[in-house]
Parts: structure tokens; C-alpha cells; sequence
């Protein structure tokens, strides 16, 4: 095995024996890998602190393409302090960490790791982890190959007159394939295209109604069920933290 320093994100961690862990890192060049942290359950190890999800940073392992890297250090880029102290912070990001691991383990393409670190980048920085997860939500499915129409008319491909957004017909519905599906609001209709479009590397301020984040948030909750055959538990608990932010 040849060391290598890799940039990554530690998406999961599973203890093995008494005192090692085994690490999903997402990597910017290798992509998901397996890393074993030798003894870093141990009070005394360099490595215990580093050896946990949301840690991103730079990893120095001894590289196995085909089967688990062996950790040798990190060197932290970012710990991400003000989200592991915020309970819905760490809800949603945590979220976003199993939703990626089990997008990634379907697809080897490379933009992941970016849209990942910037989102959790943002998050860290408090702006509205609601927003920025939907936003994440909506690019991932391009990755699984099942977006929705939000350019045009899920039935007869028309962009005039979108009248509401569907998850049972796919995504936008123009007013002449219109057969009775709930409505949204033209604010949620524009949004929803503007997540799809935007940089969110760029993204320096978000203000979105509660409402539309509402809608836009159920309607991917309910496309995500539908379409991708992904069931990420901690989407449960963030339900119900929402549920309480309700009362």
C-alpha cells in the first residue's frame, strides 16, 4: 500500500473489535472509500477526534484501491464547531451525510463531493440548513437519474401557464394538463427551479418564506418516496423536529 493524502468527508463510522473504527470517507479523488482508524477508540489516540462523521479535512492513509485504507492522520480543514452545538444543524447535515453515502454507493460521479462540502460549508456558516438540504435534495436526484420537470410541463412539455407542482406527475403541470392535483403557490413554482440552477458555492444569503419551504420540502419528501427507492431513517427525526418548530 502507497500513502496518500486525500481530501474527504467522513460520512459514517462503525466500530470494529474494542477500540478501532471503520470510516466512509467521500474522497475528491478516489470517490467513497473504506478507511480503518486503528486504536482511535482509545483515550489516548491522535486519531480519536478525527475519527468521527462530519469531519472534513485532509486524510493521510496508507492507500488500498480494492478493499480498506488504513488512517494514518488528518489534517482538519473543518470540524464544522457551530453545527455539532446546534441540534437542528446537526440534524440536517447529519441527514445529508446518509443521504449521500447511500447516493454514492449507486453512482461514481464526481460533483457529489463538492455539492456535499459546499452545503455543509453553508450550514456551518448559519444559513437556513431547511433550504440548503432541499437544495442538495433536488441536485442529488440528476445523480440517480430521476429529476423532475421543473423546466417544463411534466405531461405535454409546455413552459407556459405552470399552474402547480406535482410529485405524482413528476414535477410543473401547465393549466391544460391540470387534473386536480393540490396547488402550490407561483413563488414555490419559481423557487424550486431556482434550487435546481443555483451555485450554492455562491449562495451568501437565504430568505425563503415558510410556506414555500414547506411546500417545496413535502414535495420532494414525497418524490424522493416515489422515485428513488431510498429510505434514510434520519429523515424521520428530522420530521419531527419540524414538528415541534410547528408548535
Amino acid at each position: 500500500m502507497k500513502i496518500e493524502s486525500v481530501e474527504g468527508i467522513v460520512l459514517s463510522e462503525t466500530n470494529y473489535s474494542e477500540s478501532s473504527k471503520i470510516l466512509n470517507v467521500l474522497t475528491q479523488e478516489h470517490g467513497l472509500i473504506g478507511v480503518m482508524s486503528k486504536g482511535c477508540r482509545n483515550l489516548k489516540s491522535k486519531l480519536r477526534g478525527v475519527s468521527r462523521k462530519l469531519v472534513y479535512g485532509t486524510f493521510h492513509i496508507y492507500y488500498k484501491e480494492n478493499g480498506l485504507s488504513t488512517l494514518i492522520g488528518v489534517d482538519v480543514k473543518n470540524s464544522f464547531s457551530k453545527t455539532m452545538m446546534d441540534l437542528e444543524k446537526i440534524s440536517y447535515s447529519s441527514f445529508l451525510l446518509d443521504l449521500v453515502l447511500q447516493v454514492v454507493r449507486q453512482t461514481e460521479e464526481e460533483g457529489i463531493f463538492e455539492l456535499l462540502k459546499d452545503t455543509l460549508l453553508k450550514i456551518e456558516e448559519g444559513l437556513d440548513p431547511i433550504v440548503l438540504t432541499n437544495i442538495l435534495e433536488l441536485k442529488l436526484l440528476d445523480y440517480l437519474g430521476v429529476s423532475p420537470s421543473i423546466d417544463c410541463c411534466a405531461h405535454c412539455g409546455s413552459n407556459k401557464q405552470i399552474v402547480t407542482l406535482s410529485s405524482d406527475a413528476g414535477g410543473y403541470v401547465c393549466k391544460d394538463c391540470y387534473n386536480n392535483e393540490p396547488l402550490v403557490s407561483d413563488k414555490t413554482i419559481k423557487m424550486i427551479r431556482m434550487y435546481y440552477y443555483v451555485d450554492i458555492k455562491n449562495i451568501t444569503k437565504l430568505e425563503v418564506k415558510k410556506e414555500i419551504t414547506d411546500e417545496i420540502n413535502e414535495f420532494l419528501d414525497d418524490y424522493y418516496e416515489r422515485f428513488t427507492g431510498l429510505y434514510i431513517k434520519s429523515k424521520d427525526f428530522l420530521k419531527k423536529i419540524n414538528q415541534l418548530n410547528q408548535k
